[in-house]
């Protein structure tokens, strides 16, 4: 077998396995994954002075995940022969002989591989759904706000209490596999069912219980009316106490937008903002393995465009813009991230309750999608909206819907066009038809500058951003080439 070098990672999944490598290598330099329980807390601080890096996984990976999990590590793009996977053929009894390890370059692809890797990353949701905990220990929580946004008369906001996990900032230098390990933390993150949460605002207290998923949601009706801008709400675990001794306490930002918008913004992410080939979930979860959220790039020209249609045809308008993505929650800080790195404008997200099994599994999104855009609506009955979306999925049928119940409500819709396929060419055709009898145009645009200038004849943004929409696809076709 190939002897491994010491600068080489290591996925060792139980106690034999950290043996059996153990003695064959050079601690130095070398980094360990380990699953729980398999070294000791004495073994770990002695792998960390010989000059080892040691990570325990927040999560047990199951034995017999790790053939189809190589295959996944394999398809991110890691090195050949730099990552060391340990494949026990079942869980060792105490008097089996060690496991051998595998490296990378060694392994081969065994038919059906996309189906025997759902159904094992299906095994391993399955365990991490059953170890869902409920609220009455002693152990440090983390209250997770998401943005939230309201009128003069009331505020939404949504959040998730989790058990303590410290996800450290990502930069543009991180691996592959710093990124999957990454990617496993959010989506394995332990959620606290049944725990009280406070919310306090304006002189007055509301009080939710987190449901099954960790969730927790509010709608907040101030005594006087509030002002355009930011607005913060403080948010207590009043039954859970910090380091400190005090309830563990966060803070949630809700917008409300200016007087002077004159219309908001909902676009879909998935595919429209950024690539994530959210229709394959499988796939989906292998690009975020490859990637963060220094190292994505928005397409071409949207941060421009974007931030036009923010600023408005008269520059200062302050018009609201709200995503509402099929993506997980899980991915809430990776992409308000993204989007501040990028330098597109950050609103409220609406994602979607995914558990770990369905980001391996093809789902139906429109209804997710069309409740959001309801909320949205709901909070604005007076203001126009323009909706951005693709045509890979549903969003020209969910936006048609929209304007089916909303006539007055949608101003245009742009969907980047980026299925050639002459069927689906003819159903968009029939929508954009059935769209333009009430008045709101359907627009088809191969690309963000097109969409500009079409926003510009419109009156929705200035003549003058449409240079900068274009220097910006300029850019980020030099950045694509490069790249």
């Amino acid at each position: 077998m190939t002897t491994p070098s010491p600068e080489s990672a290591f996925l060792i999944l139980t106690p034999d396995g950290l043996a059996d490598i153990g003695a064959r290598v050079h601690h130095a330099g070398a980094a360990f994954y380990l699953n729980p329980g398999v070294a000791s807390g004495a073994e770990v601080a002695r792998l960390r002075a010989a000059g080892a890096q040691v990570h325990v996984l927040p999560q047990a990976l199951p034995f017999d995940l790790s053939g189809q999990f190589e295959q996944v590590l394999l398809a991110a793009g890691l090195p050949a022969g730099r990552l060391w996977i340990e494949h026990p053929a079942r869980e060792p009894a105490r008097d089996t002989a060690p496991a051998p390890l595998a490296a990378l370059d060694t392994a081969e692809a065994e038919p059906a591989l996309h189906e025997r890797l759902a159904t094992g990353a299906a095994r391993l949701a399955g365990g991490a759904l059953r170890r869902l905990r409920s609220a009455g220990g002693d152990r440090p929580l983390l209250v997770l706000p998401y943005l939230g946004f309201g009128n003069a008369r009331k505020l939404w906001i949504r959040g998730r209490v989790l058990d303590e996990a410290s996800f450290r900032e990502q930069t543009g230098q991180d691996s592959s596999w710093s990124n999957l390990v990454a990617l496993y933390h959010r989506l394995e993150s332990d959620e606290v069912a049944g725990a009280r949460v406070l919310a306090h605002f304006d002189g007055r207290t509301w009080e939710s219980v987190t449901d099954g998923g960790g969730y927790f949601e509010f709608e907040i009706t101030p005594a006087s009316a509030l002002a355009g801008g930011s607005h913060r709400i403080g948010l207590e675990l009043p039954e859970w106490k910090g380091t400190d001794g005090a309830p563990i306490r966060a803070s949630a930002e809700a917008f409300v937008p200016a007087a002077g918008a004159r219309f908001g913004i909902i676009s879909d992410i998935d595919d429209t903002v950024l690539w994530t080939n959210v229709t394959n979930k499988l796939n989906m979860a292998l690009m975020l393995a490859r990637t963060n959220a220094h190292t994505r790039k928005p397409f071409k020209g949207v941060a421009a465009f974007y931030r036009a249609l923010r600023d408005g045809a008269a520059g200062n308008e302050d018009n609201p813009l709200f995503y509402v993505s099929s993506s997980p929650w899980h991915l809430f800080g990776f992409l308000v991230d993204f989007l501040k790195l990028q330098g597109i404008p950050v609103g409220p997200l609406l994602l979607r309750e995914l558990g770990l099994r369905d980001v391996f599994k093809p789902t139906q999104h429109g209804n997710h999608k069309l409740d959001k855009i309801e909320l949205i609506l709901s909070f604005y009955p007076d203001m126009q909206f323009v909706l951005i979306g693709d045509s890979g999925e549903k969003d020209p049928e969910i936006y048609t819907e929209i304007v089916r119940r909303h006539p007055q409500q949608v101003r245009m819709i742009y969907i980047r066009n980026v299925n050639p396929d002459p069927a689906r060419i003819d159903a968009l055709d029939s929508l954009i038809e059935e769209v333009s009898t009430t008045g709101t145009q359907l627009v088809l645009a191969p690309d963000s500058v097109f969409a500009a200038a079409h926003a510009a004849a419109e009156g929705l943004i200035g003549v003058d951003r449409l240079a900068a929409v274009r220097s910006d696809k300029k850019e980020d076709d030099g950045i694509l080439s490069a790249g």
